[in-house]
């Protein structure tokens, strides 16, 4: 079937009352930039409906392009008719003529949004579905579990039809709930952690901590790839490359081993402080999940937190490894994620980590660093990369 439009719903949206418009308005900022690439599409929008005017686009490729815009709820391909009883039938008639193989049953729905339409939905329901009946062999109607669902929506703007319906991403749009920065390592849980931050319509910049030579260039290659599989989702992302091999080093010569990851976090979140503050994120994210590993203890947490005063926001706290992996798997991260080149992490990681960490004897031995000296200059040397373009993939020598 040759569909001339998509029909964009979208949910939550509808819940906002007076801000709706703001957040439509970004919703559609976010459905044009994804489709920057079709010059001869034309985007609209009315009251809780977009429509996306395909002009010879592929409607398979649109439609999968917007299945990763949040805050978009649902998507069907689908064909504009006449405001008539007759149109109506015959349109619906070649929608399922057009399906191959022929479907066995259907059912039909119909929404009467614009009232002054004289028939209700039930009778249209109705007459469409004896229509099909009559001129097509074979087809019974199912009401329960049909092969296909004609949908009927009869608005001011138009009617529309369609025999698809696909989900979207749900959540709010890019960019309408500020910005947050994101501790983003080479491992699983971080990338999770930065797209269920996109769907709640954060704007995401993020975070890596790299300690060159002892995690590798192909360490820092595979966050960038990590980085530009979550701006399908979300656009550009800025990626702050900070030198974190003075700091490991200072702490391994100075600090007791069981310490060493409590004190390795407490500075990267003095630091990721900083630079959100320069970036004007209003909090950090991490892909933390509560017991996970022994510096995620509720001890641990509160021992790293206490050095900072920005809002850190976990939205993995609750999820064990398999929910983690199914939404990696889901959004294309964990194969990246599961190569094995090491971060700053794991690098120094002690055979016995404390897991009940005392704030004031994490800070007893920091007293030996010149923690503020450290801050700063990794600060300073921080280099920013934007995350923009083309899908990378990694070099045919580094898997």
């Amino acid at each position: 079937m040759n569909y001339d439009r998509i029909l964009i719903r979208y949910g939550e949206l509808a819940l906002k009352g007076k801000n709706r418009d703001a957040f439509e308005s970004a919703l559609m900022r976010n459905v044009r930039l994804v489709l920057r690439d079709y010059p001869h599409i034309r985007i609209s929008r009315v009251y809780g409906r977009m429509y996306v005017e395909l002009n010879g686009a592929d409607a398979d490729s649109v439609l999968a392009a917007l299945q990763r815009v949040f805050g978009i709820s649902s998507v069907s391909p689908v064909v504009r008719t006449a405001q008539s009883e007759e149109a109506i039938k015959e349109a619906a008639l070649q929608l399922v003529r057009a399906i191959q193989p022929t479907p066995r049953t259907f059912r039909v729905e119909t929404r009467r949004a614009d009232k002054r339409f004289p028939v209700t939905s039930m009778d249209i329901s109705r007459r469409v579905g004896t229509h099909i009946l009559r001129n097509i062999g074979g087809i019974k109607v199912d009401l329960h579990q049909p092969d296909i669902v004609v949908q009927i929506e009869i608005r001011a703007e138009g009617t529309f039809l369609s025999c698809l319906t696909l989900p979207g991403p749900g959540g709010l749009p890019v960019g309408s709930a500020g910005k947050v920065l994101l501790l983003l390592s080479g491992g699983i849980d971080s990338p999770v952690a930065g797209w269920m931050m996109m769907k709640r319509g954060v704007t995401l910049e993020a975070i890596h901590f790299h300690s060159y030579p002892f995690t590798s260039e192909r360490s820092l290659e595979k966050v960038r790839d990590l980085a530009h599989k979550l701006t399908r989702w979300g656009g550009k992302i800025r990626l702050h490359v900070v030198p974190f091999t003075e700091i490991q080093t200072a702490i391994r010569d100075n600090c007791p081993e069981e310490y060493l990851i409590t004190i390795m976090r407490r500075f990267m979140m003095r630091i990721a402080e900083r630079v959100a503050a320069k970036t004007k994120a209003l909090a950090l994210a991490t892909g933390e999940s509560l017991g996970q590993v022994a510096s995620q203890t509720l001890e641990s947490m509160n021992t790293i937190n206490s050095v900072v005063n920005i809002p850190i926001l976990r939205p993995l706290i609750g999820m064990d490894k398999t929910e983690i992996t199914e939404i990696a798997r889901k959004i294309d991260t964990f194969d990246l994620s599961i190569l094995p080149y090491e971060d700053c992490c794991t690098i120094f990681t002690p055979k016995n980590p404390v897991t009940r960490p005392k704030a004031e004897i994490a800070a007893h031995y920091e007293e030996k660093l010149d923690v503020e000296s450290l801050v700063a200059d990794a600060v300073q040397r921080t280099v920013v990369e934007p995350i923009i373009g083309e899908k990378r993939e990694m070099a045919a020598d580094l898997f």
